[in-house]
């Protein structure tokens, strides 16, 4: 018998995860609240500031002649919450190495607090010692964020989830997953299977599968060859896709050779049409074009990633995680539940 006390705290939890859906500004409990950006990605810094009802924080950041990057905040955050929105995602290294100074900038002005936001955070793909003698960049970066000053840092879709033991600060972990159950809840397609591209998306192939009425789940399995990187040497389908709309589910996806790869094989098993969805767009080399020859109908992602829509394949739709990320600065911001929006 489920109690009274049990009924309102779903409601609660209910009347929580509305907030991140909603399009009006989120009203905040505080005024010592400043959201800074980066050059990565404006546009979502803005929507996030937007969500929030705040203005972006006013900061400089120019090239010196020979690429040095020169950063200047422009006004006082002696003791301001401050939240630093960026992503290290093409070209990575100046993203990374802008946000560094923008770090030290703020930590040298007195701030309170600076959480960093990370939509998407780049080298994470490093993250182990695959090989004799290679580098773990993730934690070298996740290192790096922490001396320049650091002392939050909320991360969307970490390519694993062991990379938050890489920092010793606190790191909130978001998931870009609400935003697209909600575009495919909405396809007018059943019998649907959610298709994991790889034996280690299992679990996250398996968690999207329960949000849609426990729909089955497929695995691809790929055999790489690790002379060629980026590329797939024999895709093979576990579980059953025909007749069924298949939907490929992935955290990032960058050349878009795999995937395509594992579309055209779906179709081979006899799968109706095929969707692929992923927080992460990197979209680096033929990826574009890659995607337009393909079977797949549409690309589902998300703005972690910051892409021209007029250079981008038509096959791609491009939702905003602003309101996500927004909830998320609020709570930190409020000392309030960030789990609380995932339960």
């Amino acid at each position: 018998m489920v109690t009274q006390a049990a009924q309102q705290a779903k409601k609660e939890l209910d009347r929580e995860y509305e907030l991140i859906r909603q399009s009006e500004p989120r009203p905040i409990s505080k005024a010592n609240l400043k959201i800074f950006a980066g050059t990565a990605n404006p546009e979502l810094a803005r929507e996030v500031a937007d969500y929030l009802g705040k203005d972006l924080g006013q900061v400089k950041i120019s090239p010196f002649s020979d690429g040095e990057i020169y950063v200047q905040v422009q006004e006082s955050v002696r003791g301001i919450d401050c939240f630093i929105i960026q992503s290290t995602c093409t070209p990575v290294n100046e993203n990374l190495m802008e946000l560094l100074i923008l770090l030290d900038a703020l930590k040298r002005a007195s701030a309170g607090r600076i959480t960093v936001v990370l939509p998407y955070f780049g080298y994470a793909r490093q993250d182990r010692k695959a090989a004799g003698r290679e580098a773990i960049t993730a934690k070298l970066v996740a290192d790096l964020l922490t001396t320049a000053g650091a002392q939050r840092v909320v991360a969307l879709d970490l390519h694993a989830p062991q990379i938050m033991g890489f920092f010793n600060i606190l790191v909130d972990h978001l998931y870009g997953s609400p935003v697209l159950l909600d575009y495919i809840r909405d396809l007018p397609h059943k019998d649907l299977v959610i298709v994991s591209p790889d034996v280690g998306g299992v679990a996250r192939a398996r968690a999207f599968a329960k949000k849609l009425k426990d729909a089955p789940i497929a695995i691809i399995d790929k055999r790489r060859n690790p002379l060629l990187q980026n590329q797939a040497e024999s895709l093979t389908v576990v579980g059953e896709v025909e007749g069924k709309v298949a939907i490929m589910v992935d955290d990032m996806v960058d050349t878009a050779g795999t995937l395509v790869k594992g579309a055209e094989l779906l179709k081979k098993e006899g799968a109706k049409s095929v969707f692929a969805c992923c927080t992460h767009a990197v979209l680096s080399g033929q990826a574009n074009k890659r995607i337009d020859d393909s079977p797949i109908e549409k690309l589902i992602t998300t703005n972690s990633i910051p892409h021209d829509s007029e250079k981008t394949s038509k096959k791609i739709i491009q939702l905003s995680v602003a309101q996500l990320l927004g909830e998320a600065i609020a709570r930190i911001h409020d000392d309030a539940s960030i789990s609380a929006m995932f339960e």
